[in-house]
């Protein structure tokens, strides 16, 4: 299927998606893909599939929407492989402008040390970044790179991209339990991201069936960490644990904001006491939903978090 949704997205809103890379062609095999093994390893760009094909079907399927009255807030290049891999990416972002609707890529970033791969990128509106580590050993270690490729000059590339890019650009770093999510790693990483000067970081963790058995994601107390470390160098960070919560915005249901923000956010327990005063409420909820393992508390420097509990974690 070449073409899905639209799909909800916390980040993108209503995201029509386009997978334009057949399963599994991708430049990395990642511990935790939740596709699976990687049966092409390449970083060789090349035609997947026809272009026109492309088009016309995001065309028609932007059509019926438009006659539904279902809008569309972005043409989301989300694939069962890296997306940079298609040689007409950047052809087919421009041959899907006249459609109205803005285009996002999310990709691992490992190509985006080619000049041309960065050009085709600079045409979308919206570009997120993979960046799960900045030690070589490690990187060898969660994703398993195609054997041409140098994290030295992924991460060069990444530097030249973001400068250079006038769209919006985040970034994205999967956390796996006793792999990259200590202390040491994640401030390196975090350092890294700063320089990109994202919109926003993205902290995700693995919440299904991972490539790998052992695969498992962080405690919630490690996963508030490095929210706190992250904090203190990019301006914007959030947390991608596989719940799609309206976070931010009040639904007049004290659970429902609970359990929505501490899914993007980890919230001191003056926030959350002050919370509870807008609403009128006193620790019942609060209680609750920690003896049912729906919140869970961590500190940090002294100071205790709630933190809604990560899925798969919670199930272990």
């Amino acid at each position: 299927m070449i073409i899905f949704g639209p799909v909800p997205s916390r980040r993108l809103g209503r995201s029509l998606g386009i997978n334009n890379i057949p399963p599994k062609h991708c430049s990395y095999s990642c511990a935790y893909c939740q596709l699976g093994q990687t049966q092409h390893l390449s970083h060789e760009r090349r035609q997947f599939y026809p272009p026109e094909q492309i088009v016309e079907e995001v065309a028609h399927r932007v059509d019926e929407l438009c006659v539904t009255n279902q809008p569309v807030d972005y043409l989301t290049f989300v694939a069962d492989g890296e997306p940079t891999l298609d040689r007409h990416l950047g052809s087919l972002i421009t041959q899907l402008r006249p459609l109205g609707v803005k285009i996002a890529v999310i990709t691992n970033a490992s190509l985006i040390s080619q000049a041309e791969v960065r050009d085709e990128l600079r045409g979308a509106d919206w570009v997120s970044l993979k960046v799960d580590t900045v030690q070589p050993r490690m990187w060898l270690n969660i994703n398993r790179p195609d054997a041409s490729l140098r994290l030295d000059e992924i991460m060069a590339g990444m530097r030249q991209f973001a400068a250079q890019f006038r769209g919006t650009l985040k970034t994205e770093t999967m956390l796996v339990r006793m792999l990259n999510d200590s202390p040491d790693q994640i401030e390196a990483v975090a350092r890294f991201v700063a320089e990109l000067k994202p919109a926003t970081a993205y902290l995700a963790v693995p919440t299904r069936p991972p490539a790998e058995p052992w695969v498992e994601p962080p405690t919630e107390e490690t996963l508030n960490s490095a929210y706190q470390i992250f904090s203190h160098h990019c301006a914007t960070v959030e947390l991608l644990t596989g719940y799609e919560g309206d976070a931010f915005s009040s639904t007049g249901d004290l659970t429902t904001d609970l359990l929505s923000i501490t899914a993007v956010h980890p919230l001191r327990d003056d926030a959350v006491q002050a919370l509870l005063a807008k609403c009128r409420a006193d620790a019942t909820t609060v209680q609750r939903l920690v003896a049912t393992g729906q919140l869970t508390e961590t500190e940090y420097e002294g100071h205790r978090f709630y933190l809604r509990a990560i899925p798969s974690h919670r199930a272990n």
